[in-house]
């Protein structure tokens, strides 16, 4: 059985991980443009990894311009079968408090300027996107995050805003009534797209400050998220590496196949140039 590939997508403040093995450095051109940044491959705790710094190398492209398509596709070409992202967050919750992680295993989109899916230009798919996380990979980082002492929470519903701005009062306190735990600008474009690519998705979500709505806090400077955000950054390396190596030895979650039933295009009608843009998700369920 060939060894499984782990892809890491490091948000803000992740832009390396140090006890990678570096093999190469590599950049993938793909049918979407230019991913974020060259890929780090090599090997943690003698588990394949892809590493890629969500922003690029230097936190220089937005929320709103990252290359969700080209990250996700280079992901795939690369053989990659799992996704751990990371990724800075807001709090809505008095007991999620500035420095605790959150897998968190829903989302709510409130972003507008995104291209988050590979469907579109001759290829209509319905993907069924009820549970958007890895119910398999998420309980690995949890485990993972309880094994180094995090202080961690099991689940929580992600709000996922445009940006580049935070919140507004009135929006913080209308996503706190929505009954959302944290506040980001990133991980559902990665986990629609992962999902269908049909890799396992996951995020860490590392909490650095209560928004704005929380009466007896500060809101949220760019200081305090910045000094959270480092001790944060180093926890997260740790959940990762206790993580790789708690990976199953299969694959038997629903990101497998997730796009089996999924393609509503009659195959004779994709146009070429398409069913080869998108070979690795679509090509395995037609006969023709």
């Amino acid at each position: 059985m060939p060894k499984k590939i782990v892809g890491v997508i490091g948000g803000s403040g992740l832009y390396e991980i140090d006890e990678l093995k570096v093999e190469k450095k590599q950049r993938v051109k793909t049918p979407f443009g230019p991913p974020s940044d060259a890929f780090i491959i090599g090997t943690l705790e003698d588990v394949n990894m892809v590493f890629l710094p969500r922003h690029g190398k230097g936190h220089h492209i937005l929320p709103s311009e990252i290359n969700y398509r080209a990250n996700i596709w280079a992901m795939k070409k690369l053989g990659v079968e799992y996704i751990i992202a990371s990724g800075a967050c807001g709090s809505f919750k008095n007991n999620i408090r500035p420095g605790d992680i959150v897998i968190v295993d829903q989302f709510i989109d409130r972003t507008y300027r995104r291209n988050a899916t590979f469907m579109g230009d001759g290829v209509v798919g319905h993907m069924v996107f009820a549970d958007p996380i890895c119910p398999d990979l998420a309980k690995v980082l949890y485990r993972a995050a309880k094994k180094v002492k995090a202080r961690v929470h099991e689940g929580g519903t992600y709000i996922c805003i445009e940006g580049p701005a935070f919140s507004t009062r009135a929006e913080s306190f209308l996503y706190r009534g929505w009954g959302a735990d944290v506040v980001g600008m990133t991980n559902l474009t990665e986990a629609r797209l992962a999902r269908e690519a049909e890799i396992c998705y996951a995020s860490i979500a590392l909490c650095t400050d209560y928004d704005c709505w929380h009466e007896t806090e500060a809101d949220v400077t760019i200081e305090e998220v910045l000094k959270v955000m480092h001790k944060n950054i180093e926890t997260s390396k740790r959940i990762i590496k206790a993580a790789v190596k708690m990976l199953p030895k299969k694959r038997t979650c629903l990101c497998v196949n997730a796009m089996r039933d999924a393609i509503i295009t009659d195959p004779k009608k994709i146009p070429p140039r398409r069913r080869k843009e998108l070979d690795f998700i679509i090509n395995k369920y037609f006969s023709d």
